[in-house]
């Protein structure tokens, strides 16, 4: 079991890392021993936060506003030139949201949210390939992880159309992508997270008590916490998912499993 969770040497790429579920996946990484690359829309949230996190190991931040394929295309270009022509962990984790009563809802909802959620994924791992190709090992493949929704794989009445079909879209794309490059070593997955207290879900909960009809439709009772997610990452980044690839993994308190 020695060195089964141990990242040391990797390379890892995170979109949308600097808050939420991407900063309790950096921070997860970075701990394993991984050179963790983070980024966000706002370059001081972006620099602020690998800052913070450089207590932890070597954290370089990559401000990036993924809402167009350009800017994808620029930000692989980026990470090469900051981290080498080797990555091993690609966590697609940036990700937009649009709610609103169907009677109304807009056709500019879709767009941006499909953009930021299922083409820009795609376009980077199009960019990396050759990066992930050289880190990647029969062995030990290089691993990109793709960030779902439980809204995804089930009817969550969140009135979030373009959201829960880019979660359902990428969940397949994760699928498609990881028959295509199984034999150039390279496992994708999708994680596929619950309730976890970030600001996606602050309407959810008041004062860190949160909405009991929330909660009524969890069977664990209660959201997830940092570890957790960070945690089911650093397992599929590892040693210990070397043989784990096409899945779409369920973090989320028996939400999609015991519905």
């Amino acid at each position: 079991m020695t060195g089964l969770f141990d990242l040391s040497g990797k390379v890892a790429l995170i979109t949308g890392g600097a808050q939420g579920l991407g900063r309790m996946i950096a921070e997860g990484l970075l701990k394993a021993g991984a050179t963790v690359a983070i980024t966000s829309r706002k370059e001081d949230v972006c620099n602020t936060a690998a800052a913070e996190m450089s207590s932890l190991g070597v954290c370089i931040p990559l401000p990036c506003d993924l809402s167009s394929p350009e800017a994808a295309v620029d930000l692989a270009n980026r990470l090469r030139a900051a981290c080498g022509d080797k990555l091993h962990i690609l966590v697609n984790n940036a990700g937009k949201t649009w709610g609103g009563p169907v009677d109304n809802y807009p056709d500019k909802a879709w767009p941006g949210v499909m953009m930021v959620n299922v083409q820009a994924p795609f376009t980077l791992v199009r960019e990396l390939l050759g990066a992930l190709e050289a880190a990647g090992t029969p062995d030990d493949p290089a691993r990109v992880i793709n960030i779902g929704s439980v809204a995804g794989l089930k009817t969550a009445r969140l009135s979030a159309y373009s959201y829960s079909a880019s979660k359902a879209a990428i969940h397949m794309l994760s699928r498609d992508l990881a028959g295509d490059l199984a034999a150039r070593n390279i496992n994708v997955n999708a994680l596929v997270p619950g309730f976890f207290p970030t600001k996606m879900t602050a309407h959810l909960r008041e004062d860190d008590e949160v909405d009991p009809a929330v909660l009524s439709q969890i069977p664990m009772a209660r959201l997830g916490r940092p570890d957790e997610i960070a945690g089911s990452v650093v397992f599929l980044s590892s040693r210990a998912g070397a043989y784990i690839t096409g899945v779409a993994l369920p973090v989320d308190g028996g939400v999609a499993g015991c519905g």
